[in-house]
């Protein structure tokens, strides 16, 4: 995954933040005891939003250490399942995410790709293993993907749908009906708005190697940049994910993770969104929550 989907750090009490870390460091353990090191190493922001939405708020939190936190130790959600099923799908995800990446960039452009999917080739047959229906979804919507990108596809909805598909698979381990309908359009539309706000995040860097990027196709960009008409029509698009997105999740009570997810809805991704469209955000920094909503 990308590591786009946080929430307003701003907004949030610190008892909240203290639930978000919970589920941040209750997925990481997760990883861990399942996967060893290289699952946590997988550990992102997108990640532990799944964590949350597949969650039903079964378990509870406890103080952990672990070798980032050895003396004071952190807040650890424990004892939900949803804590399993995340950390299976993030590793499915991850690796396809990979290999894609592979098949994107040629020999040693994907050489990197091609060495951290056979790090994670060990825990991706694990993980394909727990949840095979999944991984035939995931493969088959990313062949669907693949395809568009090699046809070039000049549309943005074709491959925001086929993600945003993807994406949707999660819920299908949910058996309460309409929770499962819920969350399937709030994954859904989060898909497309995670497809669009990377493409925007990567339009420079692929238009330099040639990569396919949708808004290179779209639009017209001008030095790796979008025009500011075509910045705005692109932010309305997303924006519009992010406003279904909200609209789903109204329908339903997360329970302890309401407030972190609401934060997520009303403010994190329309901050990260601008972010990236007016090329202030940058995922590789180390800074916290709280320094990316400063420069936006």
């Amino acid at each position: 995954m990308f590591g786009y989907v946080r929430p307003s750090d701003r907004r949030l009490s610190e008892q909240e933040r203290e639930t978000f870390r919970a589920a941040y460091c209750g997925l990481c353990h997760a990883l861990g005891k399942r996967y060893g090191l290289v699952g946590r190493m997988i550990l992102n922001y997108d990640l532990t939003f799944l964590t949350m939405v597949l969650s039903d708020g079964a378990g509870r939190t406890e103080c952990r250490r672990c070798a980032i936190h050895p003396v004071k130790g952190c807040p650890c959600a424990e004892g939900d399942p949803a804590l399993n099923t995340a950390a299976d799908m993030s590793v499915i995800l991850t690796y396809w995410q990979l290999r894609d990446g592979v098949a994107d960039h040629g020999f040693w452009g994907g050489l990197k790709y091609r060495v951290a999917s056979a790090l994670l080739g060990r825990a991706y047959r694990k993980a394909r293993q727990a949840l095979p229906w999944f991984d035939r979804g995931a493969r088959q919507q990313l062949d669907e993907l693949s395809a568009l990108e090699r046809e070039s596809c000049p549309t943005l909805d074709e491959p925001a749908d086929a993600f945003a598909r993807l994406l949707a698979l999660a819920a299908g381990e949910i058996a309460e009906e309409k929770r499962r309908r819920v969350t399937e359009q709030l994954l859904y539309h989060l898909g497309r708005w995670i497809y669009l706000t990377d493409a925007a995040d990567d339009l420079r860097s692929d238009m330099k190697t040639g990569s396919y990027n949708p808004l290179a196709l779209r639009f017209a960009p001008e030095d790796g940049r979008l025009r500011p008409a075509d910045r705005q029509a692109l932010a309305q698009t997303m924006d519009g994910s992010v406003q279904a997105m909200a609209a789903a999740f109204e329908l339903w009570n997360f329970g302890v993770w309401t407030t972190v997810l609401q934060t997520t809805f009303y403010a994190g991704l329309f901050r990260v969104g601008h972010a990236v469209l007016e090329g202030t955000y940058h995922r590789r920094d180390r800074k916290n929550i709280r320094e990316i909503e400063e420069t936006t």
